[in-house]
């Protein structure tokens, strides 16, 4: 896309404001008075050079485009007043050209509305002051096309920008979804690389020796099974000093379960650091026979919530955690 300095348009519309002025001042022995014409010129000055002054947005303020189309209407009646309808004023009907440049301005500043009401009342006050026929001699047709011709490029302009804006939209969100399936992607072969880094030598073990695994071994193949699950179930939850002391409380004989639904991933690292070192001292303290750790739910005050379980006194062992006395309840802050 080829694109336009801003100041070389400025520039342009300056040069053909400049060039009405300097026609009507060439002109002003023309008229019957002279200083309505410079009261038009003064006007028109003015409005020019608020409507070219570079800002930062390229929508004219309302206040200025009112300002505008009051100039417009004013100045064929100063002018007008002052010239023979009749006669050939030559250069004096500079007025017309420069309504025209005006509501051209205001049409590429996106006030469309003025600048269709500035033409539309030239070419009425130009009907009524000289005829029909004033429209062409005059020059307001051509006026009426240059607002025409700024008004659709207007439009077209808006229309690219604004699917410019959609199309940069459903990129970045196609690049947030590949960006989301690429760590997922890392997360999986991270995560399957620890399994193996943690199963392989068991199953190695199991392979030499057929199956036939004695009593210590089944016990340390269990841990590692408990290992692997938390390392799939546990993710957040999981640091060097929580895998201790979970590993120090199986070895112990407690059943401990971590369970991480996304609560705190939006945590940052010194906050998830503090919140998962008292996860491991609480781990470490209790001596339940099941200890459970779950993350909150996303917006909670509460990041993490531990239960320790114990098995009632002279009860049998049970799967049901409804029959298990709590013996602590801990719920470590977000902040």
């Amino acid at each position: 896309m080829i694109g336009v300095p801003r100041w070389l348009l400025l520039v342009l519309g300056a040069m053909f404001s400049a060039y009405h002025v300097v026609l009507g001042v060439y002109s002003l022995d023309v008229p019957h008075s002279p200083w309505p014409t410079v009261v038009a010129l003064a006007l028109y000055t003015l409005a020019t050079v608020a409507s070219l002054w570079p800002v930062s947005h390229l929508r004219m303020p309302d206040w200025l485009a009112a300002f505008d189309l009051a100039v417009s209407i004013v100045l064929p009646l100063l002018v007008t007043s002052q010239l023979d309808a009749g006669a050939d004023n030559g250069y004096a009907t500079w007025y017309v050209a420069a309504v025209g440049t005006l509501m051209t301005i205001a049409a590429a500043r996106r006030q469309l509305v003025a600048a269709w009401l500035g033409v539309i009342a030239l070419a009425v006050q130009s009907v009524v002051w000289a005829g029909p026929l004033s429209l062409g001699a005059l020059g307001v047709i051509g006026s009426i096309v240059w607002v025409a011709i700024a008004h659709m490029l207007t439009s077209a302009l808006t229309v690219a920008a604004r699917e410019t804006r959609r199309y940069a939209q459903a990129e970045r969100e196609a690049a947030a979804w590949q960006a989301a399936q690429d760590a997922h992607l890392f997360e999986g072969r991270m995560r399957l690389a620890q399994t193996n880094r943690i199963a392989a030598p068991m199953l190695r073990r199991i392979a030499d020796v057929g199956g036939a695994l004695t009593q210590e071994q089944r016990q340390e193949c269990r841990m590692l099974e408990a290992a692997i699950r938390d390392e799939i179930r546990g993710r957040m939850l999981l640091t060097d000093a929580v895998r201790t002391e979970v590993q120090h409380a199986r070895e112990r004989g407690t059943i401990v379960t971590l369970l991480d639904e996304g609560g705190i991933d939006d945590l940052d690292e010194p906050t998830r650091d503090r919140v998962l070192s008292r996860l491991a001292e609480a781990v470490a303290a209790s001596r339940a026979d099941r200890i459970i750790a779950r993350t909150a739910a996303e917006g909670s005050p509460v990041a993490v919530t531990v239960v320790g379980l114990s098995e009632p006194e002279g009860g049998a062992e049970t799967d049901d955690t409804d029959d298990l006395e709590v013996e602590f309840w801990l719920e470590i802050p977000r902040t």
